[in-house]
């Protein structure tokens, strides 16, 4: 009995660590990891890797400035690109649910899309249009098949007997919708939405590959040209960082607008 009454505190004790901290912790690991591995094998400018005391050291002399103006560029396509893409997607699969007759050829066909190679369908997109429209056109792309599946999983989810009874009350399938499967949707439909977010920004990073006057993939090219590698890496991190609050942003949004929903559905 006395062996009990000891370990439960001891668990509770090891289960109240904050979940933080085993993050943090293997983050800090990992810089200090990265930065040996850079201190050693990094030489001159060719080198691959830099240590990260470097890089934070050359994107201060690069400035605010030049990263917000390439930033900026990035995140209006992807933006353009998340809000076509995930409308383009929704509408789809609410009209799969009011007329099925659609869904098959038209979820066939967003498959075929899905499919296309991205590196593939840039050079056609640039050539057929001009300035940001091919930046935005890839971002969609991005978020399209994922948007659609996930909301029609949502959407399928729905409790069977609640649509029986608004059906046995002479509700057709548009009430269905709006009264039933739009709620049940939410958290599938927020979970797709977390995941378009930084697809879209690398939808447009790639684009900026194919031709743009500025943006993050504009710049990145232009230092792998120079061989300015830590501005590179630099360029990288900040995309990674848009890219992780595009999806944390969106996974809040998710869960406030969706609490009842379990932890790892909307959020």
């Amino acid at each position: 009995m006395v062996t009990v009454a000891v370990a439960e505190p001891r668990a509770a004790r090891a289960g109240s660590t904050p979940a933080w901290r085993g993050g943090l912790i293997g983050v800090v690991g990992l810089l200090v990891v990265w930065e040996i591995v850079g201190l050693v094998f990094f030489r001159g400018r060719n080198g691959l890797v830099p240590p990260p005391t470097r890089i934070v050291a050359h994107m201060f002399d690069d400035g605010f400035v030049f990263y917000w103006n390439n930033a900026r560029a990035t995140l209006f396509e992807a933006s353009l690109g998340w809000l076509w893409g995930n409308v383009l997607a929704i509408g789809l699969a609410f009209s799969f649910v009011v007329a099925p007759i659609f869904e098959r050829p038209l979820t066939r066909l967003g498959v075929v899309v899905y499919c296309l190679p991205i590196i593939a369908v840039a050079p056609i997109l640039s050539l057929k249009f001009h300035d940001q429209a091919p930046n935005i056109i890839l971002a969609a792309l991005q978020v399209f098949f994922t948007t659609l599946i996930g909301t029609l999983v949502g959407l399928r989810a729905a409790d069977k007997t609640t649509l029986d009874v608004i059906h046995a009350y002479g509700g057709g399938a548009v009430r269905k919708l709006t009264k039933v499967r739009l709620r049940a949707a939410l958290p599938s439909l927020f979970a797709a939405l977390r995941i378009a977010a930084p697809a879209a920004i690398l939808g447009a990073i790639i684009g900026d590959y194919f031709g743009a006057e500025r943006g993050l993939g504009v710049a990145m090219v232009a230092a792998e040209t120079a061989l300015e590698i830590p501005r590179v890496w630099g360029l990288s991190i900040v995309a990674a960082g848009l890219a992780g609050a595009a999806y944390g942003i969106t996974a809040l949004i998710g869960r406030l607008l969706t609490p009842w929903a379990p932890k790892g559905a909307g959020s």
